[in-house]
Formats: C-alpha cells, sequence, structure tokens
C-alpha cells in the first residue's frame, strides 16, 4: 500500500487516542442482519483471519489488539512490525476457549466461518457474554443478506465502519482517500488498455482460479473476481455461476476455454495452493495443458488473500492491470 498505509498506521501504531479520537464515544449499526453496539473504542480486539487484521493494522490499531488468527499469506510488508507486536492466537481460527482467554472486547472477520459454533462462536453468543462482534457484509451467515455484488463502496464502508468504532474516523477517511485515488489511477489505465493487432485486449475472459487441482475452486458472479474484471473490462468465463466461488472440473473448464487465469498464490502449503503449484499442474495435465491461456504463458498472479474483499483489493485491481497489459498492451 505504499507510504499512505506507513503514514496512517504510524498515527496510531502505539494504541493511543489523540485529542480528534472519540474516546468514550458509543457506537451503533448493524452488522450482517444483527444490531452492534460498542460502548467505547475496543482496548482488546481480536481479529479472526488476514484481511480483517490487515484493516485493522492499516488504521493504526495495533495496540489496541489482543490477538490475530488465520494468516493465509505474509503480511504487507509495511505491516510486517506492527503484526509481529500482536499476539497469535491460532494457526486457523481460534476455537471459542482461546478466543476468550484472550479478554476480547471487540472481535471482527470478514469471514463467517469465524463465528461458527466450533470455531469462535456466534455472534449472539459473543454479543451475550458483552462482546462485540462484527462481520463484513461480503460474507453475512444469512446468504440472503450478502449483496449481489462486491463494491468498492462497500469495502470502504467497512473500513470507514472499523475506523469509527475505534475512534479513529479521521483515519479511515484518509487510508478511503488514498485507495479511492489509485483506484481513480488504475481506472485510467483500464481505458487506456487496448486490443492487440489480433482484436483481443481487455475484452478478454479471465478464469479466477483460486486452489486445488482435482476440482479447482473457481470464481463465479458476484465475487471480487468479478467486480475487478468489469471494472478493468474483461469478462469472467464463469460469470453464469451464481455463487462467488464454486468447484469446476477441467473438463467443463475446457469448454470455456478462458483467455487468461488469474492465479491465486497460497502459502498454505496445500493441494495447488501456491501460483508455481498451480503452473506446474496446468503445464503436466492432459486436459489443463490444452487450455489456449496455458499454452501462451497468459497467467497472471495476485496473493491468494487480494481474491476477497480486503485492504488489497485496490493493489488487485492494479495487479490484474498490469497483467493485462503486459500481455495484451
Amino acid at each position: 500500500m505504499g507510504s499512505l498505509l506507513l503514514t496512517i498506521a504510524a498515527c496510531g501504531s502505539a494504541g493511543g487516542t489523540s485529542a480528534g479520537e472519540a474516546a468514550s464515544a458509543v457506537t451503533e449499526l448493524t452488522s450482517c442482519g444483527l444490531p452492534l453496539k460498542v460502548a467505547a473504542p475496543p482496548r482488546r480486539a481480536v481479529s479472526m483471519e488476514q484481511n480483517a487484521t490487515e484493516i485493522m493494522l492499516t488504521l493504526g490499531l495495533a495496540g489496541r489488539m489482543a490477538g490475530t488468527a488465520y494468516r493465509t499469506d505474509p503480511v504487507l510488508g509495511e505491516l510486517k512490525a506492527d503484526y509481529d507486536r500482536v499476539p497469535v492466537l491460532a494457526a486457523q481460527y481460534p476455537g471459542r476457549e482461546a478466543l476468550l482467554a484472550a479478554e476480547p472486547d471487540f472481535v471482527y472477520s470478514m469471514r463467517a466461518s469465524a463465528y461458527a459454533p466450533d470455531a469462535g462462536g456466534t455472534r449472539k453468543d459473543l454479543a451475550g457474554l458483552g462482546i462485540p462482534a462484527y462481520l463484513s457484509s461480503n460474507d453475512c451467515e444469512d446468504p440472503g443478506l450478502i449483496p449481489p455484488a462486491v463494491t468498492f463502496d462497500a469495502i470502504f464502508g467497512e473500513i470507514g465502519d472499523i475506523a469509527k468504532i475505534f475512534g479513529v474516523p479521521e483515519r479511515g477517511e484518509s487510508v478511503v482517500a488514498g485507495l479511492r485515488k489509485r483506484l481513480d489511477t488504475a481506472r485510467t489505465m483500464a481505458a487506456n488498455l487496448a486490443g492487440d493487432a489480433a482484436g483481443e485486449g481487455p475484452g478478454v475472459k479471465l478464469m479466477w482460479y483460486y486452489s486445488g487441482t482435482k476440482t479447482p475452486a473457481i470464481a463465479g458472479r458476484g465475487g471480487l473476481p468479478d467486480t475487478i474484471g468489469t471494472f478493468l473490462g474483461a469478462g469472467n468465463a464463469f460469470s453464469d455461476i451464481a455463487r462467488q466461488w464454486s468447484e469446476g472440473s477441467w473438463e467443463k473448464i475446457a469448454e470455456r476455454d478462458p483467455d487468461v487465469i488469474v492465479l491465486a498464490d497460497l502459502t498454505r502449503g496445500g493441494d495447488g495452493d501456491s501460483a508455481e503449484a498451480k503452473m506446474r499442474f496446468l503445464r503436466s495435465d492432459p486436459v489443463a495443458s490444452r487450455l489456449t491461456a496455458v499454452r501462451k504463458n497468459r497467467f497472471v498472479v495476485v496473493p491468494g488473500s487480494a481474491m476477497d474483499p480486503s485492504i488489497r483489493s485496490v493493489g488487485a485491481v492494479e495487479q490484474v492491470g498490469r497483467g493485462l497489459r503486459d500481455l495484451y498492451g
């Protein structure tokens, strides 16, 4: 995120409250259909997964965090020093006992699975214990509450919510202003993307490949990949799939024959997690190796966490935009 994140994080990395911050303000809002009341800016917050963690660290809240969990990628370099100050409660989601042992006064996740009964416990259960728990609108427990498409305004709104809850609205405004400026620059770059001599270019169909080899997880309609592709003028080869993510088969993928494959680079070490592992598989599999994108080496790589809404979403637009420009510009 560059110097913007460093500046914002430096503003509050010690966890203090400046004269311009509302130290005793009550924050009330609705999070995925449930009322959320935070009596005062939290001092012992727990982030349940990486994307929530990076939003908090970007807002300079390391000093207000009692724990973090479920890191899927290396933390953004400019946030690493602050991240290293926060206790890691679990490699994946902490169980209810481990979560409560951290004595949190606020819990935040961008994934509903963090609030499963066998993970941190339901948000209603936590609220009953006096612990407000925020959940991103992109992954509500009730699928009917999830918006039909991810928008950058929703991501920016969530950053604003967290900044307000912690009494640092000015930091939220500064972060969002910087992200909007970068998005405007990326929009100009997308508008200038021209097709190659064969008339391809930004109108190409993308396949967003997250993980797995035998049954690959690919992006369907409504998620962040769809939003990024639309923003850049590129299509989604699987936009007819109604779910944000779905398991596919290589035979069906071969029928669509996407022009470019966007690879999630995950560091978990699972089957087909890293971008390198995906490329090795694609080039060796009898079916996948015949895909046009594979034969022509048309790959764009982004961190796995950047395929879900997060502080990295604008960076993902920039990375995919540069990749398409390199392939077709």
